[in-house]
């Protein structure tokens, strides 16, 4: 079996999505370059920030087509979490709402790249 373990987002800026990142995820990046930083997540998974001007091959197409997606046991941290990330500017696409799978929003980091937060329905 293959399965997926490192998601990587092409950004405008590294070091200032980097920095976005960090105060989000409460961590510090393995690797910060110019062209490229690395968080290896206490989840287990990494999450690359590849400049979109360096990137090989080269990067096309528009962010928000995927989403990166970050789950909590209630829905009262969705809405801790929704409140914080409000509070620090993210561009809000959904507030909080109830949906088939759960209780979620969705809001974009500063390259418009889509950041989903939920909680699973009881059911």
């Amino acid at each position: 079996m293959v399965h997926p373990d490192f998601a990587i987002l092409f950004v405008d800026n590294p070091l200032a999505s980097t920095d976005f990142y960090q105060s989000l995820f409460g961590a510090e990046p393995v690797e910060r370059t110019p062209t490229f930083a690395l968080f290896v997540l206490n989840t287990g998974m990494k999450l690359g920030l590849w400049s979109r001007h360096t990137a090989e091959p080269s990067v096309r197409g528009e962010c928000g087509g995927t989403e990166i997606c970050f789950r909590h046991d209630a829905a009262a941290d969705v809405d801790r979490i929704y409140a914080d990330w409000s509070a620090r500017g993210l561009r809000v696409l959904q507030t909080p709402v109830e949906m088939d799978f759960g209780y979620t929003f969705v809001v974009t980091d500063p390259d418009g790249h889509r950041l989903r937060v939920y909680s699973m329905s009881a059911d």
